[in-house]
């Protein structure tokens, strides 16, 4: 497990004490918000078991939902709906709600770790040179595995209350990912009020030729 605190303890040792890792959740799907967390934990914590949200089974992600929330110095849940993603797409987006995540926490972090490309993210989002991106992160980092569980089961749940209100398009079982059985839905109900749409006709005009 404390394999997973190599980039914390290059940070801890370089003096900086308060490292937020940032991760988030929703980058594929068609419709739904993007969802981004980020968590602080005091030097050499570890919580046994936390990996990569998507190595986890869903009653895992549940359980360690909480205890990472209880465990944490600080954490923030950032949510960008689907109309700010048609707005300015899902890249801006996604870095938007990671600009806001590191901003809301109520410690400020000295350093961050996002998991991702660095090419993706410029030097002067966060911190400068404060900021490393690593790829794969959420299986390299523990800090930012468990922001992916904060990410995953937050937007997990949001996914879940809107197959409440849309239950045509099933989206508590593939959360809004391009499955078969999602196109399909969309193939004959026409696109819901959460799709998001900019997104929606790029990928389906592209791949399927819907739009």
């Amino acid at each position: 497990m404390y394999d997973l605190l190599i980039h914390e303890y290059e940070c801890w040792n370089f003096g900086h004490p308060h490292v937020a890792g940032v991760d988030e959740a929703g980058r594929g799907p068609l419709a739904g918000p993007v969802v981004v967390a980020g968590a602080i934990f005091e030097k050499d914590a570890i919580i046994d078991g936390v990996m990569d949200s998507k190595q986890l089974t869903e009653s895992q992600r549940e359980e360690f939902f909480e205890i990472i929330q209880q465990r944490a110095l600080a954490f923030h849940i950032e949510i960008i709906d689907h109309a700010q993603i048609d707005k300015i797409n899902i890249l801006q987006a996604s870095l938007l709600g990671m600009r806001r995540c590191v901003e809301k926490m109520h410690i400020q972090p000295d350093f961050v770790l996002i998991d991702g490309n660095m090419e993706a993210f410029p030097k002067s989002h966060y911190y400068g040179s404060r900021q490393k991106a690593i790829v794969k992160g959420d299986s390299k980092s523990f800090t930012i595995a468990a922001a992916s569980i904060l990410a995953k089961v937050t937007r997990d749940r949001l996914m879940s209350e809107y197959d409440k209100i849309f239950p045509q398009y099933d989206f508590a079982k593939h959360k809004g990912y391009p499955t078969p059985e999602h196109i399909a839905a969309i193939k004959k109900y026409g696109l819901s009020t959460i799709h998001r749409k900019t997104f929606c006709a790029g990928i389906l005009n592209e791949q399927f030729g819907l739009f």
